[in-house]
């Protein structure tokens, strides 16, 4: 029998190649959009990709399903209420499709979306009970999933509840848990693991959510917790629900008078090298957003208009290649190109660029005395702020900073602050981009190791001395 999870790591998610060796035929699970490491897989195996399954309408990355689709004359299976605009062959619940000796059986569990199906997997060489279940986006590891992306968020919460306890918790514990996604997703709550998998009976049992039986508190811890929606990810499903996505888009170099004349006619620059790299000297108005760390697909999404073109500036032509594919892994496919030669290229030729000073969160209370008007903007999430901040502090969640805060002076010098320094460092960049003229990046921790340090915290009702 064949089994593997590709992760992508960038965006938290897993997919699966499964099947057969001796039967010489596989499967490829929620396949994400660059398929070459399941066509890799398959030829070393000696196998043939025959079938593509889908959970759901994924709506946090582009799904390659297309791309396999054309690649290997695969079908693509996903339950009739997905409704997709492409061809394909539903299933509804209990249905099973043979794989040489594996069996994948449907276990239709709605809630995430109303066609989410977890799949079940049989090797029925050994038994005729499953050894594991591809949960999805159903049941993480420690988590389970958001409920509000597809329908009215009470009723996703109580489809989940059902899902889970009706359907997955019914299963022998030793079953394994294979989830569709890693921490770090948008799709799951703040407790998903970066465990890779799991056992029905170990998340019965520690999985906090599994714990509550009871349904209307089930829904109103589920809602309690939900952070803010994604932007983009309607556009996303939209794609995924759509005409079959099978190219990716050609991304050119640019030479800096190319990247200057796309940004006096409105292009959103996004550099991608490290916050450290930015500060020390970007282009003017660019926004920064580190590639080498997780979740900056996701990032880019919350930041990018989707129909403002996108030039990308790394340290070198291969970050500017990288940047793109992640990039059209979220559904960002209006891109304008990449300096040619990095950064280095744009200094080369002494064009003009900016800096944004750092201070470390250790001196932050020296700063503030020499600098007694300074403002400390907190860009967390509001929980985040609730729960304590520097007093005196504003807030404006990073995600949201489209124009000039309106809770600060513009002239008056702003630190920019959040809980270990990267998200600041975005956040001190759109403030920069929106006007800015005196802003500093806290690094080397945040609000958090503030109060380690001895300094008070206040929460929205009371100060406390952490």
């Amino acid at each position: 029998m064949i089994f593997r999870q590709i992760t992508h790591d960038d965006l938290g998610c897993a997919s699966y190649l499964i099947g057969d060796e001796k039967a010489g035929i596989a499967a490829v699970v929620d396949p994400r959009f660059e398929i070459d490491e399941y066509l890799d897989l398959a030829r070393y195996m000696g196998v043939s990709i025959d079938h593509v399954f889908e959970t759901h309408n994924h709506a946090d990355h582009v799904s390659g399903h297309g791309r396999l689709a054309v690649a290997t004359g695969a079908t693509i299976h996903v339950h009739r209420l997905a409704e997709p605009d492409y061809a394909h062959q539903p299933f509804d619940d209990g249905d099973e499709f043979q794989l040489g000796g594996l069996t994948v059986r449907a276990i239709h569990t709605p809630g995430h979306r109303p066609e989410h199906t977890a799949f079940a997997l049989i090797d029925t060489k050994r038994s005729d009970q499953p050894w594991a279940v591809l949960t999805g986006d159903t049941l993480f590891v420690n988590d389970v999933a958001r409920p509000d992306l597809a329908i009215e968020k009470a009723e996703g919460a109580r489809g989940i509840f059902h899902s889970l306890k009706d359907k997955l918790l019914v299963l022998p514990p030793e079953v394994e848990v294979w989830p569709g996604h890693l921490g770090g997703s948008m799709c799951g709550g703040p407790g998903m693991d970066m465990k890779v998998s799991s056992t029905i009976g170990y998340e019965h049992r520690a999985n906090p959510t599994l714990q509550i039986e009871d349904e209307q508190q089930f829904v109103d811890e589920a809602l309690a917790k939900l952070g803010p929606q994604p932007p983009n990810f309607q556009a996303i499903v939209e794609l995924n629900r759509g005409p079959l996505v099978t190219e990716g888009v050609q991304l050119l170099p640019l030479t800096p008078r190319q990247v200057e004349l796309k940004r006096s006619e409105g292009a959103l620059v996004v550099d991608v090298r490290t916050d450290l790299q930015f500060d020390e000297a970007h282009i003017p108005g660019a926004i920064c957003a580190p590639m080498h760390r997780a979740g900056f697909g996701s990032k880019l999404a919350w930041l990018a208009d989707r129909e403002q073109e996108i030039v990308l500036i790394g340290r070198d032509d291969q970050d500017g290649h990288e940047a793109g594919k992640l990039a059209l892994a979220v559904g960002i496919r209006k891109l304008g190109g990449y300096l040619h030669g990095g950064m280095t290229s744009w200094r080369q030729e002494k064009r003009p660029t900016n800096t944004i000073p750092r201070v470390a969160v250790e001196d932050l209370e020296d700063h503030r005395t020499a600098f007694p008007d300074l403002q400390i903007l907190d860009v967390r999430d509001q929980s985040e702020y609730d729960a304590g901040h520097i007093p005196g502090s504003t807030l404006t969640i990073w995600h949201d900073i489209t124009s000039w805060p309106t809770d600060l002076d513009p002239e008056l010098p702003v630190a920019v602050i959040c809980g270990s320094g990267q998200r600041a460092a975005t956040a001190a960049s759109l403030v920069v981009r929106h006007g800015g003229h005196d802003v500093v990046h806290v690094v080397d921790g945040g609000v958090p190791k503030w109060g380690r340090l001895g300094n008070d915290l206040e929460t929205t009702s009371s100060t406390s001395k952490a």
